[in-house]
């Protein structure tokens, strides 16, 4: 590390540190846990996952300049989140500390992802996947291996002690675990080509099932070693691009050097499943993920997938909070299914800020549907832009998007 790279990060910690201290950032906390808790004062607003490879190809403000890895690491997380405090904001919170995560290694499930790729825009990480099927007949079964979850406490020892020499006197640093990600057919989807897993349902269906199970048994057993090894989280500010902040959450008996499921958020996801039928729906995700999300505090559930159709279904799942409504769904549908008893987790539709133009009419039309139809049945909403392949280099229009659903959050 040079002078100068410690230079940069100390005066981008600085210009972090004020940042969060604004008091904006605790009135947007109390503000996630009304929506949270089911009492919201108005919608929340959040943009997430952000085509950010276009952003750092066109504005100075994002372009690194260390060159370590690690440093580009610290460098990266402290611009992108002052250039989003800066340009689109909406209820982004700040926190007045840095996370540095515990360094974990996770075995998998035995089977490596064997894909093609086809790539559109070198500054784009959004590429085409072509999955070849590794799933092809019982013996298959056999591929499948519980993961096995190291702690590495002299690489995040290391990494540590580089943060503190150079923030040290800034800003506090924090040591964290990681939300793992737990999505059972997003992983089969990666190891069987998705015709083949949908066609298999209705061909195969012992076959999955027994394919769903040894994955799920491979989570919960996951889970096991992340709470005896005291690796999950704190509670997080963020779950799946949406805040998280919960006056329920921890749980009683909580003990922060050693985080337990129940004291977390956790999200679960089928998206391959958006075209199957709610009791298919049932019979493979609900049946399978039901005891994985029994074991936290909170959940989110679903994603692209729409949901709409299948509410009777997602009511099944333990400690369900949130309810995502995909660009796919029908708002007035969802908000009628919901009714108030989780919170509709609009997800706008990301084609409207990647087209050749921007239309502001279409993007307000859109959230004031949303908005009308969540009013009419009293569901708490959060509007969340995520999913965000491409801006056409037009930085700007996140700027407009922001705007657009803050006025529209404000006046609900």
């Amino acid at each position: 590390m040079t002078i100068t790279e410690k230079n940069i990060l100390r005066e981008l910690a600085m210009e972090y540190a004020e940042a969060a201290s604004n008091p904006i950032h605790e009135t947007k906390r109390k503000l996630w846990k009304k929506l949270n808790s089911l009492n919201p004062k108005r919608p929340m607003v959040m943009i997430d996952q952000v085509c950010w490879g276009e952003l750092e190809s066109s504005c100075s403000e994002l372009k690194l300049q260390c060159t370590d890895k690690i440093l580009q690491k610290f460098e990266r997380k402290l611009r992108r989140d002052l250039y989003q405090w800066k340009h689109f904001p909406v209820d982004f919170v700040l926190e007045p500390y840095l996370e540095i995560n515990y360094v974990i290694h996770n075995s998998g499930f035995g089977i490596k992802v064997e894909d093609e790729i086809l790539i559109s825009d070198i500054h784009n990480d959004v590429v085409s996947h072509k999955f070849h099927n590794q799933m092809k007949d019982d013996k298959d079964l056999e591929k499948i291996k519980e993961p096995v979850i190291t702690y590495d406490s002299k690489e995040t020892e290391k990494i540590f002690s580089i943060a503190n020499d150079i923030f040290d006197g800034i800003i506090e640093l924090r040591l964290d675990g990681q939300t793992p990600y737990l999505s059972i057919w997003d992983f089969i989807s990666q190891i069987m080509p998705v015709e083949d897993l949908l066609y298999s349902l209705i061909d195969r269906p012992d076959f999955m099932h027994e394919l769903a199970r040894r994955i799920s048994n491979g989570y919960m057993k996951m889970l096991d070693q992340l709470e005896n090894q005291g690796l999950l989280p704190r509670p997080q500010k963020l779950i799946h691009c949406t805040g998280a902040y919960s006056d329920e959450l921890p749980a009683e008996g909580y003990d922060p050097q050693k985080p337990r499921c129940k004291d977390i958020w956790m999200f679960g996801l089928a998206q391959v499943f958006s075209t199957v039928s709610p009791e298919m729906f049932e019979e493979y995700e609900v049946k399978y993920s039901s005891p994985i999300c029994e074991r936290f505090g909170l959940v989110y559930y679903g994603c692209c997938d729409p949901l709409d159709s299948k509410m009777e279904q997602v009511r099944k799942i333990p400690n369900v909070r949130k309810v995502s409504m995909s660009p796919w769904t029908n708002p007035e549908r969802g908000a009628e299914e919901i009714h108030g008893d989780f919170v509709f987790s609009s997800k706008p539709n990301p084609a409207h800020v990647a087209g050749e133009n921007f239309n502001e009419e279409l993007v307000r039309n859109e959230l004031n549907k949303i908005k009308n139809a969540c009013k009419k049945n009293n569901c708490p909403l959060e509007f969340i832009l995520k999913d965000i392949s491409t801006i056409k280099y037009d930085p700007c229009r996140l700027e407009k998007w922001a705007k657009i659903a803050m006025e529209i959050a404000e006046n609900a």
